[in-house]
């Protein structure tokens, strides 16, 4: 059996003493000025190995997954950028998010972690690093045959492109570093994106031929062929090889031995062990496909690549549930006699009743992130319904948490068991929908109303779960149990994601029904009652993403990846609008028109530029202003300044954006000259 983790003790030895011996803790923390040289230098298979399992280890502990500063996740980040998502925290006054106009430039945000986009930049970069360490020391190492030599230069290669396809799709034009350098190169240019992105295809398609398949792979969690093969999808789109995508997709759907997950599997986890009572689940295939234990394994054949959990330890775990999840628990929210609607009992408190257990069945949520109107109904709909027969927005599974499921809970009000409201009795919603601050129960409407994806955002935590029995340890919340997260493996690529991207490719050749066949796959396995019929465009594509994909894609880069292509091709989105191949990523604003096709989802579907603010009952105005130009996202200031003999290229709409910088067109000359540190 394999195991699940690259990262043994064997191999951490090594990484440790290869790696890190006669080195500093700053090892880890590189200065700006020597930020993109590697500094890894080794002659042996095992200083291979090592590096190879840093890149591993970076892809899921340090990169974009896991990295959880403070309360900022970078994957919410990326959702604030997009139509699925806006800031939640209606309490942290001047640090709130609403304004990424104003918040959004090359000094930071405004917030106190600084710059919420450094774990694409800082990070993306680090793993380019230990990438490059791969490559440019291979030739070093002795005693390897060439099928050995040429998997592990595949594994850098496509550990390098996961990073460059995140900077490239989020920072536009960015260095392009492919060496270890001798001394810091300080006069670096920046590549552009067309440019990186065709190298990319170069080294993936290497990749492809030479990385061992899964079923040749020791480890899970270790770069293989399939993974490499769905990158280079990706990678082929964007630059506009639709017919190659579609091929590579179908080689990779029916010729890999892989399969969508179609009846439930695995282990059954269903809640904590017969407790809380509160919420039920009946197996379905997509609870089942979405629990921590399941994603990886041979027993999932629409695995391609994971993030295999590193430690049993709970300070690994992922605060899904917290920063996820509404915040149900506040204490603004009444019951109908004025008492408080909901309390926090741990298990050994006297008034605990596991009938009113939601602090364990759904998460003490404070609601860092909040979900958009569009991704709690308007993406549900197809043929004009909202498709609650669909397993991944289905309550009476108990996949999909809606507010009005839960109870009171508070033992000292009248209302206790019943249904949650929203509004008092004979409430009436105002002329645009909304309701009077005096009407409402619940007042935060924006932070603590909203409903939800139970089967994506549950985590079992064991550790807490052991202390049930605990007495007057910690605060209830932390004798409580899974209340915000816990360990638990998640997914890089798996084959449904294969299905869209084919959907995509047919779509840009004209076979909008083969498009639409791709789609109703994934909705046939969700048991859907509604199917497209026809031909389908790419806002239905999306939509679909969105459905397959929320708390897993990183969706501001691939509506920027759709965006580029649209612009392009010429293609027409779902409401008949074309976009320049000059102009997509050139423009300011805050109106509704106009823009790249990013800017028109978030026009459509997000609470970004309304009108006016917008109030959640006690909290607001908030402006939730977003602008044309913030589809890239600066670079960062103190990256341009370190470059010292140089000039990266600032984006449009930002401070210090100059068109006349020069930048390299190809990749070869970006590569040429990284040997001149002058």
């Amino acid at each position: 059996m394999k195991t699940l983790s690259i990262l043994t003790k064997g191999v951490a030895t090594v990484m440790a003493t290869t790696l890190l011996a006669g080195c500093s803790d700053d090892f880890l923390k590189p200065e700006p000025l020597s930020f993109y040289e590697p500094a890894l230098t080794f002659s042996t298979e095992s200083g291979l190995q090592a590096a190879l399992a840093m890149c591993d280890r970076h892809l899921r502990v340090n990169y974009i997954w896991y990295d959880h500063r403070d309360q900022d996740s970078p994957l919410g980040t990326d959702y604030m950028f997009s139509d699925y998502m806006v800031m939640g925290m209606t309490d942290t006054g001047a640090g709130f998010n609403d304004n990424f106009v104003r918040r959004t430039t090359p000094n930071g945000d405004g917030t106190k972690n600084g710059f919420i986009f450094g774990a694409f930049w800082d990070e993306g970069y680090n793993n380019i690093k230990y990438a490059n360490g791969v490559i440019n020391n291979l030739p070093r190492v002795d005693g390897l045959d060439e099928n050995t030599k040429n998997a592990y230069l595949g594994r850098g290669y496509f550990h390098r492109a996961y990073s460059y396809y995140h900077l490239v799709f989020n920072f536009g034009d960015v260095p392009l570093v492919t060496k270890i350098l001798e001394v810091p190169k300080q006069n670096y240019r920046s590549t552009k994106k067309e440019a990186i992105i065709k190298k990319m295809i170069e080294d993936l398609e290497f990749a492809v031929e030479w990385v061992p398949t899964q079923a040749d792979t020791k480890y899970y969690g270790m770069v293989n062929k399939e993974a490499c093969k769905h990158l280079l999808i990706k990678f082929y789109l964007a630059d506009g090889r639709f017919k190659d995508a579609e091929t590579l997709a179908t080689d990779l759907i029916e010729n890999s031995g892989l399969a969508l997950m179609r009846e439930s599997f695995g282990t059954n986890t269903t809640q904590t062990q017969g407790e809380p009572k509160t919420w039920k689940i009946e197996r379905n295939v997509i609870w089942d496909l979405h629990r921590p234990e399941n994603k990886i394994g041979a027993f999932n054949t629409e695995y391609i690549l994971g993030a295999p959990i590193v430690s049993e330890q709970s300070f690994h775990s992922h605060p899904w549930m917290r920063i996820y999840g509404p915040f149900w628990a506040s204490g603004d929210f009444k019951a109908p006699d004025g008492k408080a609607a909901m309390a926090r009992y741990a298990r050994a408190n006297s008034k605990y009743d596991p009938n009113g257990d939601w602090l364990r069945a759904i998460g003490r949520g404070i609601a860092v992130y909040r979900p958009t109107y569009y991704v709690q109904h308007t993406m549900w709909q197809v043929n004009g319904i909202e498709d609650k027969d669909d397993l991944r927005h289905n309550s009476r599974v108990g996949n999909w948490v809606n507010m009005e499921d839960l109870t009171y809970n508070n033992k000292d009000t009248q209302y206790y068991g019943q249904h949650v409201r929203l509004t008092k009795d004979g409430a009436q919603p105002l002329p645009d929908g909304t309701w009077h601050r005096d009407d409402l129960l619940c007042p935060d409407t924006l932070r603590s109303w909203f409903d939800f994806p139970l089967y994506k955002i549950y985590y079992y935590d064991k550790v807490r779960e052991d202390q049930k029995n605990a007495q007057g340890v910690g605060t209830a919340d932390e004798i409580q149990g899974s209340t915000t997260g816990g360990n638990g493996n998640l997914y890089v690529f798996r084959l449904a994601e294969t299905y869209l991207l084919r959907a995509e490719a047919k779509l840009y050749q004209g076979n909008g029904g083969g498009a639409a066949d791709d789609l109703n796959e994934l909705r046939r396995r969700a048991k859907c009652s509604q199917m497209y019929n026809g031909a389908v465009n790419i806002g239905d594509i999306m939509n679909e993403r969105g459905r397959e994909l929320y708390m897993e894609e990183f969706r501001h880069a691939e509506l920027v990846r759709v965006s580029m292509i649209l612009a392009n091709t010429g293609i027409a989105d779902e409401w008949g609008n074309t976009y320049s191949a000059a102009t997509w990523d050139k423009q300011e604003g805050i109106d509704r028109n106009g823009g790249s096709y990013w800017y028109q989802r978030l026009m459509h579907y997000s609470y970004y530029n309304r009108g006016g603010g917008i109030n959640s009952g006690k909290w607001g105005p908030f402006e939730f202003l977003m602008g044309k130009h913030n589809l890239y996202w600066p670079i960062k200031k103190s990256a341009i300044e370190a470059n010292k003999k140089g000039q990266l290229k600032q984006n449009f709409g930002y401070e210090g954006y100059d068109e006349a910088v020069p930048v390299w067109e190809t990749w070869e000359e970006a590569v040429a000259d990284e040997d001149n540190a002058k």
